[in-house]
């Protein structure tokens, strides 16, 4: 049984759909939560504090411990001053869940900069204000559990998201590379990507399918990764009760060498670059240039590499 007693968790985006039910699922297994949740619409428009108190009211009801901010991610002042009152509170941060986000949907030529760049805004760079914010604290105690709200459109592709998919996909960047770097602290940073019936898939799906999706059989998937056993630096999906594992993988391919007709012989043996038999997870971005010095030829040394 997970235990999370004296842990201290930020849940952004917590005042409704997956944010609330993973801010509840932690409260009761015994963390004390930050709901963060600037009450804005699905478009990201309005402010609002009722939704992230509410939260925090039926937390407490239910013998738990909880503060509601409403703090949008987008502005970093006012994060910092979140994880302020948090280490002001309780002393510690010890597990941020960037869960909030909002949706400007249009096809790439009908979309605006503004809304690529909100989008983007509230995303991938809200992760990085929280994530900013918590990092030396999580460094210091030697203890973090950093979860990234990523998304099958980002990993995949969706029709019509380009910017949700761009900042989707960012945060793996993010996450793989925070991995590394927060390993020898004890920082875990991972990934989980939901499929949940929540505001943003009304009206793209019946009552039975969003009820089968319903949000509460993903916060399981969080909590695991909210644990002190949480794996690091993986990509794990959860939905309608069930659980995948997404990967990036590279193939091994071939070597083709340095002559004029490269390009032509690119496309001549696609297949063959193509074949995944073989195909592995890198440990790392240098496992490309190794692998390709490697097919080459080149003696790999960690100074080359």
């Amino acid at each position: 049984m997970i235990n999370l007693t004296g842990r201290v968790a930020i849940v952004t985006g917590a005042g409704g759909g997956l944010g609330r039910e993973h801010a509840l699922l932690l409260a009761r297994h015994g963390a004390r939560i930050v709901v963060n949740d600037s009450g804005g619409s699905l478009k990201g428009e309005g402010r609002l504090n009722t939704p992230a108190e509410q939260v925090v009211t039926e937390i407490i009801e239910n013998g738990g411990d909880a503060i509601a901010n409403g703090a949008s991610v987008t502005d970093a002042a006012a994060v910092q001053q979140m994880v302020d009152s948090a280490l002001s509170r309780w002393g510690k941060v010890d597990i941020l869940v960037n869960n909030a986000g909002i949706l400007r949907d249009k096809t790439f030529a009908k979309m605006s900069w503004d809304e690529f760049r909100l989008i983007i805004d509230v995303h991938l760079m809200g992760a990085f204000h929280c994530t900013k914010a918590v990092w030396d604290t999580m460094k210091r105690q030697s203890y973090g559990r950093i979860i990234m709200t990523t998304s099958s459109s980002g990993l995949f592709g969706n029709f019509g998201q380009s910017n949700y998919g761009a900042a989707k996909l960012g945060l793996v960047g993010f996450m793989q590379t925070l991995g590394l770097e927060g390993a020898k602290y004890n920082i875990h940073v991972n990934c989980l990507a939901p499929s949940a019936g929540t505001r943003m898939l009304d009206g793209l799906m019946t009552s039975s399918m969003l009820h089968a999706l319903h949000p509460a059989l993903v916060s399981p998937a969080l909590l695991a990764l909210a644990s002190d056993n949480a794996p690091n630096r993986a990509i794990l999906c959860a939905g309608a009760g069930s659980f995948e594992r997404a990967y990036i993988t590279m193939t091994r391919g071939i070597h083709i060498g340095s002559h004029a007709g490269v390009a032509d012989a690119v496309l001549d043996q696609w297949e063959a670059i193509s074949d995944r038999n073989g195909e592995f997870i890198p440990e790392s971005g240098t496992a490309q240039s190794q692998l390709e010095l490697e097919k080459a030829g080149v003696v790999v040394t960690s100074k080359e590499a």
